[in-house]
């Protein structure tokens, strides 16, 4: 029983050496990188996820600002594109119930018949549509390329992580493809 007692002595003993201080634990003040932020930012303003995204990443990694450029020039030509479309397709369609009324007609479209300026407002309603769904795809791509960055901004893509492929001779001059995979 006495050697149960000591045994029992010198193991909780040894927790109590060996333990470790918490008052020497420093506390991580690194916040971590939501996904979900970046999503709404970019929701909420386009590009704004971007920007997010490339202020988290690390010094050598920074490359998002690039994508600005291209999310505003596309949704500005689009948007563009469906303002141009919708104004024509209204005037044509103006001009078509002026001439079956019988009201004053615009001169510079009178080369046209009404079949002529049906298939031109029918023209203009189909781009029209296909300028909103520019729009909206534009507007979700660029939602989701600041989800998809912000899931990589602590992926590691050091030079230590590689994979070469180059040909090999197996055994009796066979042949082959020799794939190495460094993990650093």
């Amino acid at each position: 029983m006495r050697q149960h007692l000591v045994a029992f002595f010198f193991i909780f003993s040894t927790f109590l050496l060996f333990g470790q201080d918490l008052s020497v634990l420093s506390i991580d003040t690194v916040k971590p990188h939501s996904v979900k932020k970046a999503i709404i930012l970019s929701a909420v303003l386009p590009g704004a996820g971007q920007i997010y995204n490339h202020r988290a990443m690390p010094k050598g990694q920074k490359k998002a600002f690039w994508k600005l450029p291209l999310i505003y020039g596309s949704l500005s030509t689009s948007t563009y594109l469906l303002i141009r479309n919708q104004t024509q397709q209204k005037r044509f369609r103006q001009e078509y119930s002026n001439r079956t009324d019988g009201s004053p007609t615009d001169p510079s479209l009178g080369v046209y018949d009404n079949a002529g300026i049906l298939t031109i407002y029918n023209q203009y309603l189909d781009w029209r549509d296909l300028s909103i769904l520019a729009v909206a795809a534009f507007y979700f791509l660029q939602v989701a390329d600041a989800g998809v960055e912000a899931h990589f901004v602590s992926f590691d893509i050091s030079e230590d992580l590689s994979m070469t492929i180059q040909p090999t001779l197996l055994t009796g001059f066979t042949p082959g493809v020799g794939i190495r995979l460094n993990f650093r």
